[in-house]
């Protein structure tokens, strides 16, 4: 156990710590809410090719829904056989219905070590982790353009997070409306729990957690709407 968390210190904790110490004292102003935007940024960019994929991926899983659909009443009688038709339709177009909750999953040692660094990192002791060439600011000034305080929650942030969870979330559902059917496939139900439930979630979450990760969020979420927008306007 101690050499995981070690390891995590070792590859996450302290580097970010760094990073964001690094923008936080160049950066004109020395703003820490926009340093924290700019390190979300930088992290967005980093898994930028993943990100894509898996846009396309939840897209594409958007797409097979009328052929699930028909699956579903040809086989209303056959729950079992109803399974193995539509897992078999997953295979032949090479679909992985999970695959939309990679990001979430690969961020989430991320977000782990981003909330350490924004609860306990900007504390002077931890400065004494910082790289010899990154210079110690002392006391860090928490606040985003003199008016939130970043080191504690905000219902404001939590709320504007939960909102662009959605919007991105809707972004790749499928548009039709003519079968009012409840979809009960798998990856319909799954679609529908992230459009309204993960939203939900992270307003609970980051109304309890320094507002820091909450505005990591928002810029994270912006950051896939319009990474969305330009694949699938592609993509059309």
């Amino acid at each position: 156990m101690g050499i995981l968390i070690t390891a995590f210190n070792t590859i996450l904790y302290q580097p970010l710590l760094n990073v964001l110490v690094l923008l936080y004292e160049y950066l004109p102003g020395h703003d820490f809410g926009v340093a924290v935007i700019v390190l979300t940024i930088l992290i967005k960019i980093l898994f930028y090719p993943l990100g894509v994929k898996a846009i396309k991926s939840q897209k594409a899983l958007s797409g097979l829904q009328p052929k699930i659909k028909e699956i579903q009443e040809k086989y209303k009688e056959n729950k079992e056989q109803q399974t193995k038709e539509i897992m078999a339709l997953y295979k032949r177009e090479k679909i992985n219905p999970f695959s939309g909750c990679l990001p979430l999953l690969i961020q989430l040692p991320v977000l782990i070590a981003l909330y350490r660094v924004f609860w306990h990192g900007l504390q002077p002791e931890q400065m004494t982790l910082l790289y010899s060439f990154v210079p110690s600011p002392g006391v860090i000034d928490a606040t985003f353009f003199g008016i939130i305080n970043l080191a504690n929650p905000n219902i404001v942030i939590a709320f504007l997070a939960g909102i662009f969870q959605f919007i991105q979330v809707k972004m790749v559902s499928p548009k039709s409306k003519k079968d009012k059917k409840q979809d009960s496939s798998f990856a319909g139900q799954m679609q529908k729990q992230m459009q309204y439930f993960m939203p939900a979630f992270m307003v609970l979450i980051l109304f309890r957690l320094p507002s820091a990760i909450g505005l990591y969020w928002i810029t994270t979420t912006l950051f896939t709407i319009v990474q969305q927008y330009v694949i699938l306007k592609k993509e059309k």
